[in-house]
C-alpha cells in the first residue's frame, strides 16, 4: 500500500502542471514511464532471488537436435467451437473466384440466372474456368483456399469470407503463435509460444532461451509442433513474427519449409472493430471485448532490458511477467478467432 501511495504521489507531482492531467490516468502514466518499469524490474529481482527457471509452473528442460532448452507447458479449459457454415458450398456461390469475373460481371451473370459456379458449366465464356474450379475445390488445401480468397478481395463479403473460411481446418491444426525478441530485426528471439486446441483444453507450449546459445534449440522445439496441415494464427505475425523467424533460420543457415497457411488476426481486428475501440492493439481488444486487464504487463520496448538483466544477474524475476505476457497473448488469439468468426457468420 505504501508503494502504491508513493507511486500516486509521484504521479500527481509530475502531472500537476499538465493541462491534460485530469484525463491522464495512473495506468496510462505507467505505460510511458521508464522509471515505473525499472522499479518493477527491481521488485521482481528481489521477489525471485534464488529461484530457478524450473521453479516456474509447468517448466522442464527438454532435448532437441540442436541442444537443450526450457519448455513451459500450461493447460486450461476452453470451449473452442466454430459453427459449421458449409463454406465450400458458399464458395460455389461466389462467381468472383473465377478468372475474369469481378463485381459487375458477377451481377450481370446472376441477372441472367447463373447463381453458382456450377451453373457456369452452361456458359459459353466461363465454362472451362468453372470446370477447372469445380474439379479442384474438394481437393484444395486450406493454404490454397486462403491464397484464392486473398486474390479476390472485392469488398465486405470477400473480407468476411477470409474469416468464414477458418471453419475448414480441424481445430487441432491451428497454431496460435507469438514471439518475444531482443529487437525489431537481426537480433535473437528469446521466446516462442504456441497454443493448440486439444479437445476441451488449450495447451500453451513456450520455449525460452536460457542463454543466447539456445536459439536454434528453441526454433527446433517450436517446429516440432508444425506439419503441412498447420495454420499459423497470429497478431501482426505476417509482418513481424513469421519474417523474423525466417530471418533467424537464414542466419543459422537452416533450411526449413515455413510456407504454412496463415491467419493474421490484426487485419481482421482492424476490419471488424476499428470503429468500436480506441485502437486495435491486442491488449485493447482483450480489455474492451473480453474484459481482461493485465497486471504488471511489460511492454515490448522493455523486454530486451529485462532479458539482459536476467542474463547479468542470473535471476529469473525479470522474465516471469514476460513469459506470462507471451502465454496470455497466444491464448487470447483463440478467443479472438472465435469471436470474429461468430460476428461474420451471424
Amino acid at each position: 500500500m505504501q508503494n502504491q501511495e508513493h507511486e500516486n504521489y509521484l504521479f500527481q507531482s509530475i502531472l500537476k502542471n499538465s493541462p491534460s492531467s485530469e484525463t491522464f490516468s495512473f495506468e496510462e502514466y505507467k505505460e510511458v514511464s521508464p522509471a515505473y518499469f525499472n522499479d518493477l524490474k527491481q521488485k521482481l529481482l528481489e521477489e525471485y532471488d534464488g529461484k530457478k527457471l524450473t521453479d516456474i509452473n509447468g517448466s522442464k528442460v527438454i532435448s532437441t537436435d540442436y541442444g537443450d532448452t526450457l519448455q513451459i507447458v500450461q493447460k486450461e479449459k476452453i470451449d473452442f467451437k466454430l459453427a459449421e457454415n458449409n463454406f465450400k458450398s458458399q464458395m460455389n456461390q461466389n462467381l468472383k473466384l473465377l478468372p475474369k469475373i469481378g463485381i459487375k460481371t458477377e451481377q450481370n451473370l446472376k441477372k441472367q440466372g447463373f447463381d453458382t459456379i456450377e451453373s457456369l458449366l452452361n456458359h459459353d465464356s466461363h465454362r472451362e474456368n468453372a470446370k477447372i474450379f469445380l474439379n479442384k475445390i474438394n481437393e484444395m488445401s486450406f493454404l490454397e483456399v486462403l491464397d484464392l480468397l486473398n486474390k479476390n478481395k472485392y469488398g465486405k463479403e470477400c473480407k468476411n469470407n477470409l474469416i468464414k473460411c477458418v471453419s475448414l481446418p480441424d481445430a487441432e491444426n491451428f497454431k496460435f503463435m507469438d514471439i518475444e525478441t531482443l529487437g525489431l530485426s537481426n537480433v535473437p528471439l528469446i521466446l516462442i509460444g504456441v497454443a493448440e486446441i486439444k479437445g476441451n483444453k488449450i495447451i500453451s507450449s513456450q520455449y525460452f532461451l536460457r542463454d543466447l546459445d539456445e536459439e536454434l534449440a528453441v526454433l527446433r522445439a517450436y517446429f516440432s509442433h508444425l506439419d503441412q496441415e498447420s495454420v499459423h494464427v497470429t497478431f501482426n505475425g505476417k509482418t513481424f513474427d513469421v519474417p523474423f523467424i525466417k530471418n533467424r533460420l537464414n542466419y543459422h543457415r537452416v533450411n526449413t519449409n515455413f510456407n504454412l497457411a496463415h491467419i493474421d488476426l490484426m487485419y481482421y481486428a482492424k476490419y471488424l472493430w476499428a470503429n468500436d475501440l480506441p485502437n486495435c492493439q491486442l491488449q485493447t481488444i482483450e480489455k474492451y471485448k473480453f474484459g481482461i486487464e493485465r497486471k504488471d504487463d511489460v511492454p515490448g520496448q522493455y523486454i530486451p532490458g529485462y532479458y539482459n538483466t536476467y542474463l547479468a544477474e542470473k535471476n529469473i524475476g525479470p522474465m516471469v511477467p514476460i513469459i506470462e505476457h507471451n502465454r496470455q497473448d497466444i491464448v487470447s488469439l483463440a478467443d479472438f478467432l472465435m469471436k470474429m468468426y461468430e460476428e461474420v457468420n451471424y
